[in-house]
């Protein structure tokens, strides 16, 4: 190929360039073009300045953006990079902000906001990671666990814990060359994220004379960070559910000469300043920014100490290596200068070499300052160094990674249940032969196998009413499939929805904590209930859960007619203009939905409020190494972020029935570069 922007059948851009920083530099063109209004909506809020076009709702993620110090955060980790790495990251700014004007004019947000664009910064690439992970190691539910004890008691702190509460989680297996029919190495998996319009993901593929990658990138972001293919080697990661971040409560102080916190060596000077958060159709919000030695105020004197802000790095010097990896070792070295977000990574070579192993940068401290808010002022509760080296595994079969507590077990304190990790393993390890193609079996497999203690509850129940005993039977006999054509799932779903509803009435004093709006969703009981609920049923204090399910499966029994699990459990892509799917002129897809939080095809709702699905595979892949172009991958929606464009959804399709794409493919040149050099 030439240099220039190729497209295959999927509008999926193939990119290639005489080096790597004319590489770089194009694949910010890219971004620009496909994904305008999402990377330039990630930028502001990196800045904290979002509401300024989108109004009062997004007013709370600015203040919080602006207190946690983002942007600041985001400099001095640009400043701390090396040379070249900065370079390249500069390239790809460059690139974003030659074509930022016309991506723009096509992206109908642009208007619909009146946002105006400014140049992109060179360090906005890492401004808009942190802003994308700040929240992802869940840092808030420490002030859940602070609220528990203080209305119910210590020795309730654990009561909620439910391997995992708010995520999804991520699937990701690596099934070496003994247990393949090609004898080498077979990479697969799927991020779970919120399923956003645009994807989350962008497909790409990066060639240049020094290396031929192709992968999922993230917009706003160079390079290929988390799963990639070099034809000699090929990477894939899941959270590791790791706890890096903590929360200080700080006493505060004014004096003559500003604010001061008691901290291990007594009241210390902190830094302060007032910056204005503008608000669309609203009054500004003036923001008293108060940082401490432990780290910035991000509510009411408490403080959040995250390692980029300590440690002035983000791990972004990995990036470019991992494009000119070619075996596992490279990848390996490559990833212990990773920070954030802390990730379990696999990696297989076509030499046969292996990896698996934990990266990311966690500190070493109390094992309180990992359940709650401790107290700044004591010394026992600083940190005291980093965890080195980081775990790893050796493979000597197929591993499995899905955010449950194996490898990174003494990284964190709650990871997520080990259901999907257990059904993943029994059906890698049930054969020796797998290929690429039959990968698509796993990515769809729908068995519950959280089911088990709710249907136990049923057994022993007596004086039932007929309709009960019919329900009770059915749901006994039942597969624990959650299947988008199946009553009995929906059946299942609505019986556990009503034994949420009526365990959460009795935990009503946790209800209304005093928290800012952005930290609403980590303090509501019911959230907590749904997620936990296996741990409640086998351990709820003073409850007879039993009672409960007897009338959860009378009122769900007297319910007629009842509809297929698909019909209520529907996939709703999150946009934040709440833009439609399809545009005017197009017939809508039905979005029902298999799976559920704790089904390998994990599709994500909250159980004890609503059936529809808001969490899901980000993006599906399975990656060969014996031959790389039989390879095949599929995000939710498709290449392009621009509602009515002919890539905007087109891989849609394929994603609902759980199908895959191949990654490469017949390929059009879209333009020459002609001017679009760096």
């Amino acid at each position: 190929m030439n240099a220039g922007v190729f497209r295959d059948t999927y509008g999926v851009p193939h990119l290639q360039a005489g080096d790597p920083l004319a590489l770089v530099y194009l694949q910010g063109v890219n971004a620009a073009r496909d994904r305008a209004w999402q990377i330039e909506l990630e930028r502001r809020r990196c800045l904290g300045t979002s509401a300024a076009f989108l109004g009062p709702e997004a007013a709370g993620w600015d203040v919080f953006a602006r207190q946690a110090r983002l942007a600041d955060t985001a400099r001095l980790c640009f400043e701390s990079l090396d040379d070249q790495t900065q370079a390249w990251v500069t390239a790809y700014v460059q690139g974003v902000n030659h074509a930022l004007p016309g991506g723009a004019a096509s992206a109908p947000e642009f208007a619909q906001t009146g946002l105006t664009l400014q140049e992109w910064e060179p360090w906005t690439p890492l401004g808009i990671w942190l802003a994308v992970h700040i929240l992802f190691a869940g840092f808030p539910s420490k002030v859940w666990r602070t609220h528990v004890a203080r209305h119910l008691g210590d020795e309730y702190v654990d009561l909620f814990t439910s391997e995992g509460p708010h995520g999804a989680g991520s699937n990701g297996w690596l099934i070496p060359g003994s247990h393949t029919a090609s004898g080498q190495a077979i990479l697969a998996g799927d991020p779970h994220r919120f399923i956003e319009n645009p994807g989350v993901y962008q497909q790409v593929r990066l060639i240049c004379p020094e290396y031929d990658v192709l992968g999922l990138a993230v917009p706003g972001i160079p390079g290929i960070p988390h799963f990639g293919h070099t034809g000699g080697v090929a990477w894939t990661i899941t959270n590791a559910m790791a706890d890096y971040q903590d929360l200080f409560a700080e006493q505060l102080r004014r004096t003559g000469s500003g604010v001061e916190a008691l901290g291990p060596d007594g009241w210390r000077l902190a830094q302060v300043h007032t910056e204005v958060v503008e608000v669309a159709s609203a009054d500004p919000i003036e923001v008293e920014v108060i940082e401490t030695e432990r780290g910035p105020v991000v509510m009411d004197g408490i403080s959040l100490r995250y390692p980029p802000r300590v440690t002035g790095r983000l791990g972004f010097e990995v990036l470019p290596k991992l494009l000119q990896a070619t075996t596992v070792q490279d990848v390996d070295a490559a990833l212990d200068a990773w920070v954030e977000p802390v990730n379990v990574v696999m990696a297989a070579d076509t030499s046969g070499g292996l990896l698996h192993r934990t990266a990311g940068v966690v500190p070493r401290r109390h094992p309180d300052n990992l359940l709650r808010v401790v107290p700044a002022w004591s010394a026992d509760h600083q940190w005291t160094g980093w965890h080195d080296p980081m775990p790893r595994a050796d493979v000597d079969g197929p591993a499995v990674m899905a955010n449950a507590r194996e490898l990174a077990a003494d990284l964190g304190v709650e990871f997520a249940a080990p259901h999907r990790a257990r059904r993943i393993r029994e059906l890698v390890n049930a054969r020796d032969d797998w290929s690429v193609d039959e990968m698509p079996s796993i990515h769809t497999d729908t068995f519950l196998g959280s089911a088990g203690p709710l249907l136990d509850l049923l057994v022993g129940l007596d004086d039932l009413s007929a309709q009960a005993v019919a329900l009770r039977n059915e749901l006994l006999r039942w597969d624990r499939r959650m299947d988008a054509a199946s009553t009995t799932a929906s059946a299942y779903a609505a019986l556990r929805k009503a034994l949420i509803s009526r365990l959460t009435d009795h935990f009503a004093v946790l209800e209304n904590a005093d928290v800012p709006e952005l930290f609403a969703a980590w303090m509501d009981p019911l959230t907590h209930v749904s997620y936990a609920l296996e741990n409640l049923i086998a351990s709820a204090p003073g409850i007879n859960v039993g009672w409960l399910a007897r009338e959860a499966l009378e009122e769900i029994a007297a319910r007629e007619p009842r509809p297929p699990w698909g019909e209520t459990h529907q996939l709703a892509p999150l946009h934040v203009l709440r833009g439609p799917v399809f545009a005017p002129d197009e017939e809508p897809l039905d979005l029902g939905v298999s799976g559920d939080h704790h089904c390998v095809m994990s599709t994500s709702s909250l159980p004890g409020l609503t059936d529809v699905c808001v969490r899901a595979s980000a993006a599906r892949y399975a990656f060969d190494l014996a031959d790389r172009a039989a390879s095949r991958w599929v995000v939710p929606l498709g290449a392009s972020g621009v509602l009515g464009d002919p890539h905007h959804h087109d891989q849609l399709r394929l994603w609902l029935r759980g199908a895959l794409a191949p990654v490469l493919g017949e390929l059009t040149q879209e333009r020459p570069l002609g001017a679009l050099s760096s």
